[in-house]
Parts: structure tokens; sequence; C-alpha cells
């Protein structure tokens, strides 16, 4: 009896252990996936382009096969294979660059003719070459001096008891009792949230000059012009922003050191959003909250009502019911694309991870075959194709078998949770397969972050979000950053930025506008 009892206690353990083997084997699996992919995301390249790209493989052809309406082929016109040549690259300049022409004449003594010794003289000329001169930029002091105007006949006649005099005025300074001139601030907020050149570099730089110029005088600057002249336009901009229905938002983090009731530690939230849809004035926001609440997206677009392209943050999803949340395709198809990067090469062809890889790229082909087309043309074409290609994938998805921790387990179930708002580009020919516009815009952030890599104080950091806004607008709408800064600082001052008119002149758009019709 005892032998049997003890027979039984080692059968369970037996039992216990094996439960537990497999347990670690699955444990071990992870962890190699996730050091293989940390490998690969420091050490490999970052595009998640790969030699499994092309669309319709052999191995893929379920989508057209199974469909009731086939997908279309591309059609188009068969040239001879040949051998693309890269074209070399060109130096191009403004056409208003000055041309600063250095002749070169022959020294004197050698305008000898050899023949019969006489002096010669220049008889034609030609362009030996040219080159281009970069000027670094210099310090100089503007002096304002105003002068005072009296009356010479009154001061002859002395008719008047007191004479009248006039007195010139100066322009108003872009910031009252500060030195700093327009020009100065443009650059350096340029240099700060377009170059990513972080203020203690450039006091540095400045001093290489000889200037003394702390960086906390710098971001005294910047944060007083954002909240006089920049935070009306940002204000504006919005109010425009929220009259369009197609929207795109994104969010990251910053760290803020002087955050009330926050450790230094701790991480903040820069939210973006900006508009999609084709609009004829893009605008670009940047609002900073303490936090990644789904009450900051909610305030913002408080009243608002339309289409609203996000990643899988649920934030998004909680909004109201006048909000439909766009899913994006990008980021289910990189799912896919780290599971096939974890999986054994050997075993790649043909697996559950590249068929899954190649759904997504047959829709983002269809994307680029009706990419040119009028919004109403490619919702017709996205419910043709696209439509039956997403039934075929989400009635794959459940059969595909993985362990939930997986990467192969994460991109099903990333794609299955996120159904709904994938769907939902279908419902009009505006809208993006991708919130890659947002993904982009906040990109430009996120590198300048890596250098000045926190904000002192929150008025630093709301000062930051509204210079992103207003420089990232200006590139959207094709202008130099830098000249539209320049612009609003040197006018601004003398503007009321009350009345809403004075501030529709400052918008990027206005200054486009206005810089295309000069002759």
């Amino acid at each position: 009896m005892l032998k049997s009892n003890e027979s039984e206690a080692l059968q369970r353990e037996n039992t216990t252990l094996k439960s537990r083997v497999k347990e670690l084997e699955i444990l071990v699996k992870h962890y190699e996936e996730q050091l293989l992919l940390a490998k690969k995301k420091r050490f490999g390249q970052s595009s998640e382009k790969s030699e499994y790209d092309q669309i319709l493989l052999d191995i893929f052809n379920e989508p057209e096969a199974t469909v009731k309406e086939p997908i279309e082929e591309l059609t188009g016109t068969v040239v001879k294979e040949h051998v693309r040549r890269k074209r070399p690259f060109v130096e191009k300049f403004p056409e208003n660059t000055p041309v600063n022409e250095i002749v070169v004449e022959l020294p004197e003594e050698d305008r000898v003719c050899p023949d019969c010794g006489c002096a010669m003289h220049a008889i034609g000329r030609e362009k030996a070459r040219e080159e281009y001169v970069l000027i670094p930029a210099k310090i100089e002091i503007r002096r304002y001096v105003t002068r005072t105007y009296g009356c010479r006949n009154c001061e002859k006649t002395g008719s008047n008891d007191s004479l009248p005099l006039k007195k010139s005025t100066a322009p108003p300074a872009v910031i009252a009792g500060s030195n700093a001139s327009p020009e100065a601030i443009a650059h350096i907020a340029t240099q700060k949230y377009v170059m990513g050149v972080p203020l203690y570099r450039q006091e540095q730089e400045w001093a290489r000059q000889g200037v003394l110029l702390s960086r906390q005088t710098m971001a005294n600057c910047l944060i007083r012009c954002s909240a006089d002249w920049l935070l009306p336009i940002w204000l504006e901009l919005k109010r425009r922003m929220l009259e369009w229905d197609v929207l795109h938002a994104d969010e990251t983090t910053i760290q803020v050191l002087k955050e009330p009731g926050k450790t230094p530690q701790s991480k903040s939230c820069m939210w973006e959003y900006r508009t999609g849809g084709e609009p004829d004035e893009p605008i670009i926001l940047f609002e900073y909250r303490p936090d990644k609440k789904a009450i900051n997206p909610a305030n913002f677009l408080s009243g608002w009502s339309g289409y609203l392209h996000t990643d899988g943050n649920e934030s998004y999803h909680k909004l109201s019911d006048s909000v439909i949340s766009v899913g994006c395709w990008a980021h289910a198809r990189r799912r896919w694309d780290e599971a096939v990067k974890v999986k054994n090469p050997e075993r790649r062809e043909g697996s559950d991870e590249i068929k899954g890889k190649e759904y997504c790229d047959v829709l983002f082909k269809i994307e680029r075959e009706i990419e040119g087309l009028p919004p109403d043309e490619r919702f017709t074409e996205r419910l043709k194709k696209s439509k039956p290609v997403m039934d075929e994938y989400f009635a794959w998805l459940p059969g595909v078998t993985a362990r939930p921790k997986s990467r192969i387990g994460i991109a099903v179930g990333y794609s299955l949770s996120q159904q709904k708002y994938l769907r939902n580009v279908l419902h009009d020919g505006r809208l993006a397969l991708s919130n890659n516009l947002a993904e982009r815009t906040i990109k430009s952030f996120v590198i300048c972050r890596k250098n000045f890599l926190f904000a002192n104080t929150p008025n630093g950091a709301v000062a930051s979000a509204v210079i992103f806004s207003l420089t990232e607008t200006a590139k959207a709408e094709g202008l130099n950053p830098y000249d539209y800064l320049l612009y609003v600082f040197r006018t601004a001052p003398t503007l009321d930025m009350k009345n809403q008119e004075h501030v529709w002149s400052l918008l990027p758009s206005s200054f486009r506008k206005a810089i295309t019709v000069q002759p």
C-alpha cells in the first residue's frame, strides 16, 4: 500500500515538473523573442521593408482566390528591362541669390604681345567656375535713435510762448525692456525647435562669438514671445482646426523637472493634432498636458465631431460618440513585421507571420493604386477592393494558434482588438489607411527632445508646444520657419492681438499668400 502511495506521489510530482518545464520553455521562448527583437531594433535597419514585402507572392493568393469580387491587378505598359542609373545630385540655389562676380585679370606685366611687344587689351570673357559661399551668422547692434523736430519760423518770430515740437517714435520692441531683436529670437527658436539645438549649445555658440547670453535669458525670451504673440495665433489655429471633420492625433512623453505635485523623474505628455483629408490649409498643433489621461483629448476636442485617426491608445476610444476613431493599419502591420523578424528564417516561408503581413501589404498596395483619385472614387474603390481583403483577414485571424504573449500572438490580438477601428477607414474616401501623417510630424518633436532632454518648468513646456505648433504648420505650408517667425515677431508688436482680423493676418497661411503675391 505504501508503494502504491509513493508511486502516485511520484506521478503527481512528475506531472507538476513537466508542467513547470513547459511553462519555463514558454518563458524562455518569450525572452528569446524579446532579445532578438531588441537586437534588431538596436543594430538592425529601422525600416520595416524586407525581402518578404512582395505583395502577391505565390504563397499568398487567398484574398484574390476567395473573395466574391477578385482584386484587380495593376495594369501598365510593359517596357524593356534596363538598369536605372542614379542621377547625380545637383546643387540648387534660390533665383534671388546674390552673385558676387570676381573678374580674374591677367597681371599687367603679362599683358604684352609676344609677337610685337605692344600692350594687350581685354577682348572677351568666359565663366571659369561658380562656387557657393556660406557666411556664418554675425552679431551687430541695432540702435534706434529718435529725432525731435521744431519749427524754424516760430523760433525766429517767437510768436508762440511754447514752441511746437514733434518727436519721432521708435518701433515697439518685441519684448518690452529687453534688447533682444525679432531676428535673434526667431533664430533661437528655429535652432531649438527646427534644428534640435538645445539652448546650452546655443549659449556656447554665442560665447564663441564674444556674446555672453545665458540659456535662461533665451528661455525667458521664448516663453514671453510665445505667451504674448504666438499663443493667440495657436488659439485661432485651434478654432479653425475644429471646423474640419478629419483629424489625426498622436502623443509622446516629455519630462518636466518642476511640475507641481510630481517628481522630476516622472513623465508628462505632449499631444499632437493635425488636419487630415487633404485640407486647403494644413494645421498642426501640439498641446502640453501633465499626463496621458483620456480627459486631455476629450477637452481639446470638446464639441467636435468627425473622424479621428489614431493608434491603439485607449484614450482616444473613450471620447464622445460624435468622434469616430479610425485605426492605423501601419501599426497592425508593424506587429506582423516584428513577428516575422523573430521567426526562424528557415520556417518563415509560408508561415502565418508572413501571411498576416501580406494581408496588410495588399491593403497598402490598393491604397497606392487609388492614391490620386478624388475622395468619392476612393470610397467606391475601397468598398470594391479593400473591404473583401479586410473581411478575409479578420475571418482568418481567429484560426491562428499562438501564445498571447508571443510576437505573433500580439499581432493577432492587436488586430482583433482594433477591428472596429481598423474597419472605419471604409466610411469616407478622405480617410487614410494609417496614422503615419501624425507619426511623421511628432517625430520632429521626438528628435528635438533627444537633444534638449527635458523642460525645466510647465511654462517652458507650454511655450515649446506653441512654438512647435507654428514651426510645424509653417513647414506644412511650405514656408521657411525662420522667415515666418521673424514676420510674426516684427509685425505682432504693432498690432492689437485681441483683434481677430489682426491675428488672422499672422497665420502661416496668410504669410504664405502674402509672399506669393509679392512681385
